[in-house]
């Protein structure tokens, strides 16, 4: 359980908890309903801050999902200026949200971005929207995350800093209430996925670069 959890969720449970005392002592229907959508809400607010432990690969040239969800784009485009791949995974709001390192290695570049709020799963959603950016560096080369806000989702959580070394599968931040994870890669990597595909943040391999070749 992410610790932000426990600040949404617990309140919900203390207040279905007071509801049901009066529920006990009144025996009203309409408070009853009330303490059973309270404890519901709570149940679903708890369970979207989990934060299960996960099997990260030891292929040496993987490069793993850095969230969970499913597989909306394979897309070959520019960034800053020079060719790219770009997968984008949409989070639905049951989906785990907790974000981590695609590969291993060193945290080159974090920008932060201002933006619009359109449906994360449309295409336009990883250009306009608000966004985080991070760049890691390691011996696979560059690889590039945008962690993106949805329509509902309007905070992005970055635990990282600039220059900080980063193990493959590390968790480095979540999106709070569905959102979308892109991940732009050099255009010698082969993916290991296609549209539609189901992946989990840590633990499914995305793409290989056996050449580790350099982005920028």
């Amino acid at each position: 359980m992410v610790k932000e959890g426990y600040w949404y969720g617990l309140p919900l449970v203390l207040i279905a908890g007071g509801l049901t005392g009066f529920w006990l002592r009144e025996r009203s229907v309409s408070l009853f309903l009330l303490a059973v959508f309270f404890l519901i809400l709570a149940f679903l607010v708890l369970n979207f801050f989990r934060d299960p432990e996960r099997p990260i690969p030891t292929e040496p040239h993987a490069i793993v999902s850095p969230a969970d969800g499913r597989v909306v784009q394979l897309a070959e485009e520019e960034f800053e200026g020079r060719p790219v791949r770009r997968l984008s995974i949409f989070m639905s709001p049951l989906d785990v949200h907790v974000n981590r390192a695609p590969i291993a290695g060193t945290i080159r570049a974090v920008n932060y971005k201002k933006g619009a709020f359109r449906v994360a799963s449309q295409d336009l959603a990883s250009v306009e929207n608000e966004q985080n950016v991070f760049t890691l560096q390691g011996e696979q080369g560059e690889v590039v995350v945008k962690q993106i806000a949805g329509l509902l989702a309007r905070r992005i959580v970055f635990w990282k800093r600039l220059g900080d070394p980063l193990a493959r599968g590390e968790r480095v931040g979540m999106i709070k209430f569905g959102s979308r994870v892109d991940v732009l890669v050099n255009p010698a990597v082969q993916w290991r996925v296609k549209v539609g595909d189901r992946v989990r943040a840590g633990s499914s391999i995305v793409g290989t670069s056996e050449s580790t070749p350099q982005v920028g």
